[in-house]
């Protein structure tokens, strides 16, 4: 594999199935007509130390109660902060194929329905209906129910059009600035993108950001704390791919060293400045590490519960 090329699945053991998902929505190319929408925050939220993760059988429901302090929140300032676009981009990228690229669309138009066809499966089990969620690709700058962004700013999810946005060549600013290559590291991108969504569905984004309304000073840690989340749901759905022999060895790792590779902490030493705790927005790379092997290992939203206690 060339360095910096866009990797395309090699891996998982997956058949592409021959069409796009029908929720995917290929912009590609197309340009950036200005803002639409409210620009409202996707996802951080005030003083809820309780929000609670309920399971009757494996349904999201929230729980509220006090207190909370610190940290810093997913789009407390800007709607587009669900991956840090932390580390400018830098020109001289290897050219990437269109038969790479492709083949790229292909499995993330795979990895984003059976992401969904899990939660499906659990909002039925639990009596409750899932409606799934968009996901537009997009080259260089996109708009959105939340306003526009740009591919610097990394994916993110809007809760106003229930629409997770990508630019492809963030899947190769992971493998050559990140040095987090692989299929699996990709496909946790997208599905902790979709574990907003689940989040958005259940009304946990909501409360969070409520709160974070009536009490900014605790938004940065409600922010670190719901991106944790999103990040343990796309551990549930890892589960799930081992469970159907979908990985191989090695791909595990792969998600992990991704989660790793995009802890607050390691973008802040990369960005060459000082590591500073108290302006985190998405959590430590220890702790992306842990709550996404905490869903894996687990299987269950049940699991997911960052908002009692420490992370």
């Amino acid at each position: 594999m060339r360095d910096g090329a866009i990797v395309h699945p090699a891996r998982m053991k997956i058949s592409l199935p021959g069409r796009r998902s029908p929720n995917l929505q290929d912009q590609r190319g197309r340009s950036s007509g200005g803002a639409r929408g409210l620009g409202l925050p996707i996802g951080a939220g005030g003083g809820l130390s309780g929000l609670l993760i309920l399971v009757a059988v494996i349904a999201l429901q929230t729980c509220m109660s006090g207190g909370g302090s610190g940290g810093g929140g997913t789009g407390v300032d800007s709607p587009f902060d669900q991956f840090p676009g932390a580390v400018p981009r830098q020109g001289g990228a290897p050219p990437v194929s269109s038969a790479d690229e492709e083949a790229l669309v292909d499995f993330v138009s795979f990895v984003l329905d059976d992401v969904q066809a899990l939660w499906v499966d659990q909002f039925e089990t639990a009596g409750m209906t899932y409606e799934a969620a968009q996901l537009v690709l997009f080259t260089d700058a996109t708009d959105s129910g939340c306003g526009s962004a740009s591919a610097a700013t990394g994916p993110f999810y809007c809760p106003l059009d229930q629409t997770a946005y990508l630019d492809l060549g963030f899947f190769r600013e992971l493998h050559a600035r990140f040095g987090a290559p692989g299929d699996f590291a990709q496909a946790y991108v997208i599905a902790h993108e979709l574990g907003h969504h689940v989040q958005n569905q259940t009304g946990v984004a909501a409360e969070v950001r409520q709160r974070s309304s009536e009490d900014p000073d605790i938004a940065n840690e409600l922010s670190v704390r719901l991106e944790l989340q999103a990040d343990c749901l796309a551990g549930v759905w890892g589960f799930s791919t081992a469970e159907r022999g979908i990985l191989e060895a090695g791909d595990l790792e792969e998600g992990l060293t991704a989660a790793a590779a995009i802890g607050d902490d390691r973008i802040q030493q990369q960005s060459g400045g000082r590591v500073e705790p108290e302006t985190w927005t998405h959590g430590s790379s220890e702790q992306r590490v842990e709550w996404f092997r905490r869903g894996f290992d687990a299987g269950n939203a049940g699991a997911c519960d960052t908002f009692s206690g420490d992370i």
